[in-house]
């Protein structure tokens, strides 16, 4: 699937402020390792069905063991084994003996001090590795598991390595192991070690994904083949939102774009995010905020959302919308499966031109059957002229005043709105109040 850092930040798959971030919410990892293959799944998403099962299942069979994660393997483990190897050391023997150990302990107290201390940390580290291999020796559902947990096990067969797995207590290691297994894991093991933090890293992304899963209640989506692309989607909702309301959502080759209207607050671009964000999540193999999902693979999602000027280069935010756009139906029309989000178009000109802008280019996109549309906008005039189209769908969000106050049901209705609030709105903020109050303030 293909992505853009425009479109990855309009989902916010990623932000500047992690906690609105998509990131945050599925981090549960719990070393920085882990964090940096959690990231790497974020930004890679699937290109198959294939490639996506093997996620799911790999989620599915590490969530299925989760309270029997090994516990001794942390973020700390893995740093006092980092910085174990960027230490200077002096010289340790291959081969001690009591002697040779105590006399290394002796003339070398600082560094056997650390050495000691850092093997004690990598034993628990090989230990934890060899729970997971144990813990997944029948996660015969789960190939990319077994890949994962197959190469730890070739790493851990030597033979130093295997009495470190015999190792009763890491914290009470003789001066003998200490300087001999400190010895094998400075000089012949670093890029063992090296390895199996990157695969415990992968692992540990997953466990991450398999936590959200259960703490947020997600659902995996089925995924099935087709050159047409499709999305039916029962109680999805926002994934970053503390109190989200549910939609409905059902796009085709036969009904491939929907034009969604409404005030200000009523829910579009909440509604446009939530879906492009959980066909994202499905497509990393991760479960989705919905009841359940039936979808095909994309090729790509492009959205246009948050667009911005540029100062620097003297461009305008219209330009910017029109070169965005521009760009959006150069890459749909490529005959590839896309899902399309456009949030509020033409807003960086007057309502007269952005209306004629609004209306050309939809009915351009919806020449494009491949490729499914999600589009909001405030213009509701123009969809007397879309109304001819066969693949168009009319939806909008209600707004309601009650008491004097704007309400919003956030409920997704057949139809189109004409409701028009900006200055209702800016009466419950008292900003009219304020101006009035200014006014008289004013010397005649």
């Amino acid at each position: 699937m293909q992505i853009d850092k425009t479109t990855l930040a309009d989902l916010s798959i990623f932000h500047q402020d992690e906690e609105q971030s998509i990131l945050h919410v599925l981090d549960h990892t719990q070393t920085t390792y882990g964090r940096r293959w959690l990231q790497h799944i974020l930004q890679h998403p699937q290109q198959s069905i294939k490639g996506i099962l093997q996620v799911q299942q790999t989620i599915i069979a590490i969530g299925n063991h989760v309270d029997e994660w090994p516990r001794q393997i942390t973020n700390g483990t893995l740093m006092v084994i980092d910085r174990f190897y960027e230490s200077q050391v002096d010289m340790l023997p291959s081969n001690p003996g009591v002697v040779g150990a105590y006399n290394y302990k002796l003339l070398h107290a600082p560094d056997y001090a650390l050495t000691k201390y850092s093997v004690g940390h990598a034993v628990d580290f090989l230990q934890g590795l060899q729970q997971l291999i144990i813990l997944f020796a029948d996660a015969t559902a789960s190939p990319l598991l077994q890949t994962l947990t197959e190469r730890i096990r070739l790493h851990l067969q030597k033979t130093e390595v295997q009495e470190m797995l015999q190792v009763a207590d890491s914290k009470a290691l003789t001066a003998t192991d200490a300087v001999r297994f400190g010895h094998f894991i400075l000089y012949k093991y670093k890029q063992n070690i090296s390895e199996l933090m990157d695969l415990y890293g992968k692992l540990d992304a997953y466990y991450s994904l398999a936590i959200a899963v259960q703490k947020m209640g997600l659902v995996f989506p089925a995924f099935e083949e087709g050159n047409r692309p499709f999305i039916s989607a029962e109680g999805l909702y926002h994934i970053l939102l503390p109190a989200p309301v549910a939609y409905n959502l059902q796009l085709n080759h036969q009904t491939n774009f929907i034009f969604l209207t409404g005030a200000n607050m009523a829910g579009k671009s909440t509604f446009i995010k939530a879906a492009g964000i959980a066909v994202y999540l499905a497509h990393i193999g991760m479960a989705v905020p919905a009841k359940n999902m039936q979808l095909t693979v994309f090729d790509g999602i492009l959205s246009n959302i948050n667009v911005v000027d540029n100062v620097i280069k003297g461009e305008s935010y219209f330009f910017n919308e029109v070169q965005r756009i521009k760009k959006t139906i150069l890459t749909v029309s490529d005959g590839n499966k896309w899902l399309v989000l456009i949030d509020e178009l033409f807003k960086g000109t007057n309502v007269k031109d952005a209306m004629r802008c609004s209306t050309e280019v939809i009915q351009g996109l919806l020449e494009i059957k491949t490729a499914l549309f999600l589009l909001s906008t405030h213009l509701y005039e123009i969809s007397e002229d879309l109304k001819g189209y066969d693949n168009i769908a009319f939806r909008y969000f209600e707004t309601f005043v009650k008491d004097g106050q704007l309400a919003f049901s956030y409920q997704l209705l057949d139809g189109v709105s004409n409701d028009r609030l900006g200055y209702l709105i800016l009466q419950r903020e008292g900003v009219v109040d304020l101006l009035q109050s200014l006014k008289k303030q004013q010397p005649e």
